[in-house]
Parts: C-alpha cells; structure tokens; sequence
C-alpha cells in the first residue's frame, strides 16, 4: 500500500522553524498498530491521519512516536494547510472530528491560519513534600515560584504547570534527571513551563515537555496553549495575547481566550512531499 505524506512546519513562516508534523491523508481507516508504525518510523513529535467524511469534514487522529493522544494543535493546524493547499483549495473552512471533538481551522490571513481548540482550566496544585526541589533538579533549575495542575493541558491529557519568573529561566531549562517518572508520581503526563513575558511583544513565554508520550520537549505545543492562555489572559487581564514557546526551534502564536475555546493562530511551512509504502 503506498501512502502520500506531507511533512509540515507548523507556527513558522519557514521551514527548520516551529513543529514538524507528518501529515497522511487515507481513504479509510486502517488497523491502529500500522498508524503507530508510521508514526514511530516518521519521528516526530506528532504523524496526523484523516479521512474525508463530508464537504470540509474530516475525521482527524494523532500519533507521537509511542501511543496515540488526545489533542494535538500543531498537527491539526498543519493538517488543515495540507487540505488548503492540496487536497480542497476551494475551501476556506475545514471541520475535524477528534477524541476532543469538533476542532475548526479557518483559512485565515497573512498572519496564518485560525484554529479553535477547547480551552483547558487550571487550578493550584499543592505536591509532596519535597517535589518542587526534585522538579528544580530535573531541569537543572531553580524552584518554581507556582505550581498548577489542569485536568485536560497538553496532547489532552493531565499536565503539570509549572510558573516561573523571568523569560530567561524558562530558556535555560534543561533536562537532568529522571523527568518522566516525576510527572508521573504526580498523574500528569506532561510539563506546562511558563513565565510572563518581561518585553514587549510577547505577553507570555513557554516550553513543552512530554517524555510520557516519546516527546522529550516538543518545539510549538498548540494543546498547551489550551490552558495556557485562560492562565494568562486571566493573569494579566487581555483576552488577546501573544505567546512564545522558546524551545530551540521556537514559534510564535497569536493567541485569543474566547471562554470555553482558546483560538491560536500561526503560519506553516511545508517541508517535505513524498510517499511511504508499506
């Protein structure tokens, strides 16, 4: 069977920026197991199948290289360029239905696609005694000022959130122990590190890590900006906000609390077309 796959740049205006997905359209679905291979063989944060089930409806899945999650932005953002771009360019709308029901992407402007995901609430979350400082260690940093815990963050699934003080801090964490099985003792599945932004023009920064699901640190998390942005934009009074992931490749986002949805907005670059067999 031979596929076609796109791999994309998502939340960059060009390649070698922002996060990498793989993107494999299907006619229908086939077994679980072979999307995982693919998945596992591509080596990126995410590989995304969808199947067209109506005019501008699809039926959306994600991958990591290790298990399949239950929200992915960035993948779902390059899948929708892959369909504007390739597969329907007469459309300005495309609908998918997910594991975390229906997500929307928009056409969008200059400033790049418009897509809505559900927003994730956070509440503070007290730890054991003594985990902030094992946290420290892990990322060869200083404790965490805050820690919060939102039921559905990044790839859907629990996720710790961590609040630092300065741009700088978040920049210069670094993974330097055993990361995984910390969040774990906790029950999230991965880690939300943010700031507030010290300048102009970002009001907050970030980065992603999901050692859980194979994804030490992925590049532009749109599922995190899920709970990120009602955060923030309740922090520091905007429903408009611009975010940075300071990841090594980094993105930028243009992001919008709008109540039970977060709408983010970002370019993509395509990288790469080609076909598998398998």
């Amino acid at each position: 069977m031979k596929l076609k796959l796109w791999q994309v740049d998502a939340f960059s205006e060009r390649v070698f920026g922002g996060n990498p997905a793989a993107i494999v359209p299907l006619e229908a679905w086939p077994d679980a197991a072979l999307m995982q291979n693919i998945a596992a063989e591509n080596n990126l944060a995410e590989t995304a199948f969808f199947v067209k089930t109506g005019p501008g409806a699809y039926d959306l899945r994600w991958f990591t290289p290790n298990s399949e999650v239950d929200l992915c932005g960035h993948a779902t953002l390059a899948s929708a360029h892959v369909i504007f771009r390739f597969a329907d360019p007469a459309l300005n709308d495309v609908r998918f239905q997910t594991r975390s029901g229906e997500l929307k992407v928009g056409r969008g402007d200059a400033n790049g696609h418009v897509m809505s995901l559900p927003a994730a609430s956070s509440e503070p979350f007290t730890p054991p005694a003594g985990f902030a400082a094992r946290l420290a260690t892990a990322l060869n940093a200083e404790v965490p000022k805050e820690l919060h815990f939102s039921a559905k963050g990044g790839a859907g699934a629990g996720a710790l959130t961590a609040v630092w003080h300065s741009p700088a801090e978040i920049k210069a964490l670094k993974i330097a122990g055993e990361l995984e099985n910390l969040l774990l003792e906790v029950k999230a599945g991965s880690l939300q590190a943010t700031a507030a932004g010290d300048s102009k023009p970002y009001d907050f920064v970030s980065r992603f890590f999901a050692p859980h699901f194979g994804v030490p640190e992925d590049p532009v998390t749109g599922s995190m900006h899920g709970a990120l942005v009602p955060f923030w934009a309740k922090r520091l009074n905007k429903k408009k906000l611009k975010a940075r992931q300071m990841s090594a490749r980094g993105g930028d986002l243009i992001c919008t609390d709008d109540g039970t949805r977060v709408i983010l907005q970002g370019p993509c670059a395509l990288y790469l077309v080609g076909e598998i067999e398998v």
